[in-house]
């Protein structure tokens, strides 16, 4: 699995999640830093990535376009450095592979992992 860190998860997870068997990339090292969430996404979707982030937008991209891609995994706590989340994140990862690969938004925090199939139902109906 490829996965995108977003400007708002530290470059520290790069090696948490290389040392995991992931491949991993940070937008820094890749794009513009202004670049618009739009802008990330659809970097990620031409490239095959899956958008690790701490973004609430992210979720909100999804469900406004209907988006079937990219996957995003969204985390959901204050504290999202490796060394207090790796472990959480890790089996979340794990456990939602399958569906990450099909497509989904997978929301991370520390009590629970939920994972929501795309597209997500969008324009509030």
């Amino acid at each position: 699995m490829k996965l995108l860190l977003d400007l708002n998860i530290s470059p520290s997870w790069s090696v948490v999640l290389g040392n995991a068997g992931y491949e991993v990339k940070h937008w820094k090292d890749i794009g513009d830093l202004t670049a618009p969430d739009s802008e990330i996404m659809a970097w990620a979707r031409r490239h095959g990535y899956t958008v690790f982030t701490h973004d609430l937008d992210f979720g909100a991209l999804l469900y406004l376009t209907g988006a079937r891609g990219p996957s995003v995994i969204q985390l959901r706590c204050e504290d999202v450095r490796p060394s207090t989340m790796a472990e959480t994140v890790l089996q979340a990862l794990k456990k939602a592979r399958e569906a990450i690969e099909r497509g989904a938004l997978v929301v991370v925090d520390p009590r629970k992992s939920r994972i929501r199939f795309l597209p997500l139902i969008g324009g509030g109906s």
